[in-house]
């Protein structure tokens, strides 16, 4: 198994949720990490809960929608760590209505975080990757192959981006680089600003996704699961 000692990891959406178990688990196996929030407040205090070792975790303002703000994070995360293994592109968002009752502001928002937002996460954080000959994972959902009423907007951003992530994939092994899209089902997170309670005992939990992400991180260098589909054992209301 490799070590992830020391290695960098750069988790956009990362003050909670997924993103945040996710920072939590590649702590325990070593890493750094850098996490981001629109909020900086909030990325500042996630920060702190997650380690007092300020030599080992960072907290970021940015907007992934915003190609500026994360080309801004991604040279922090480097002037702080020196490189960058890691990039997760975790940041999204949903708005759930018919194609009769969205709007145009909520289907730009949902396409600006959850494809554009990763498109410049990539593209901000490609130079760097190819030096340490790094791992891009995108964070997709079943929502990526599995259409659903009230679901135009957030289907539309999953379909594309796990269509953006495989074609990614082919562009960027050529450096060295692998990319890896996680399609998780029901998580108990905070997406939607559902607060997780004792009803999600079910679901995935946001560490699950972590172990995952190790798993994936510890693969062989010749092996490379370019999509993995993630389900709770148990069925909920939801897939």
């Amino acid at each position: 198994m490799k070590t992830l000692e020391n290695k960098v990891a750069y988790i956009t959406g990362g003050s909670k949720g997924i993103g945040y178990g996710i920072a939590q688990t590649l702590l325990q196996h070593g890493m750094k990490v850098a996490i981001t929030s629109r909020n900086l407040d909030a990325a500042k205090k996630a920060a702190q809960s997650l380690s007092n070792d300020e030599s080992k975790v960072l907290g970021l303002q940015s907007d992934v929608s915003d190609a500026a703000s994360e080309a801004k994070a991604v040279q922090q995360v480097i002037e702080k760590f020196g490189q960058l293994d890691v990039l997760i592109a975790n940041a999204g968002i949903g708005h759930f209505a018919s194609i009769e009752n969205i709007t145009t502001e909520q289907w730009n928002e949902t396409i600006d975080t959850n494809l554009t937002g990763v498109f410049n996460s990539v593209k901000a954080s490609i130079d760097a990757l190819k030096k340490t000959k790094g791992y891009i994972i995108t964070i997709a959902s079943l929502a990526g192959t599995n259409f659903f009423k009230d679901g135009a907007a957030y289907n539309a951003s999953k379909f594309g981006l796990v269509g953006f992530s495989q074609a990614i994939m082919l562009d960027l092994r050529q450096y060295g680089i692998k990319v890896t899209t996680i399609m998780p089902g029901s998580v108990a997170s905070h997406f939607n600003d559902h607060t997780p309670n004792e009803n999600d005992a079910w679901k995935i939990q946001p560490e699950d996704i972590g172990q995952l992400v190790v798993d994936l991180l510890n693969m062989n260098p010749r092996t490379l699961p370019s999509k993995v589909e993630v389900r709770p054992t148990i069925p909920g209301k939801q897939k």
